[in-house]
């Protein structure tokens, strides 16, 4: 697991490779189909800020976390949206307090994949679980086990990783393979999560 010095190391980099500049597709997708609804969203991991300045552009208040301090000061120097505001918060999203809650949308593009092991892949999906207003959303792109062999790119969790540590705390809507960018055929596969703040607990597999 890297370290807040590692992200921070990232973003004095030109461009990581996650920061694409535009907004995630699968986002854009979900909202303006009208499967999110506009209300008070989290990001976590924003990075530059460029999916959360596109939520708040589209009605919601964004509150936006990164781990990196110089990822949140560029994203404060990339300028306000053109509509709404977003606050922007240097911290951790496992180990400190979260402002602004409870959310109605949790978005995460890559960061729950980045943890290696499943206890702390099921502590962050309790942790969304527990800022989600009833009813509310998480979606999140994660790194796939599909493609090719390869030496770098996101971390590949497979199908049973996700649902091992999802479904105790959240309800799976929709898990569907995608690519981080739908439109790029070179680009990464990836799982498409789409989940909901459970209301009653999972029940236990039934035995035969």
């Amino acid at each position: 697991m890297r370290t807040r010095d590692d992200w921070d190391e990232r973003y004095r980099e030109p461009r990581p490779p996650w920061d694409v500049g535009v907004p995630d597709e699968h986002l854009v997708e979900l909202v303006t189909k009208g499967r999110i609804g506009v209300g008070r969203a989290l990001e976590i991991g924003c990075g530059t800020g460029t999916n959360a300045r596109w939520l708040a552009e589209q009605g919601f208040d964004v509150v936006a976390l990164d781990l990196a301090p110089l990822a949140i000061d560029k994203a404060r120097a990339a300028g306000a949206p053109k509509a709404g505001s977003v606050a922007l918060h240097c911290l951790d999203f496992l180990n400190e307090e979260v402002p602004g809650g409870p959310f109605d949308f949790v978005f995460d593009r890559g960061c729950f994949h980045v943890f290696d092991h499943d206890r702390e892949r099921g502590e962050f999906a309790a942790r969304v679980a527990e800022l989600l207003r009833p009813d509310g959303l998480w979606l999140s792109l994660i790194g796939s086990t599909e493609g090719a062999p390869r030496d770098v790119g996101p971390p590949r969790r497979s199908a049973r990783d996700i649902m091992h540590a999802i479904e105790p705390e959240l309800a799976i809507i929709e898990l569907r393979a995608s690519r981080f960018g739908v439109n790029a055929p070179e680009s990464p596969h990836a799982w498409m999560c789409l989940c909901t703040r459970r209301t009653m607990p999972a029940q236990p597999s039934t035995l035969r």
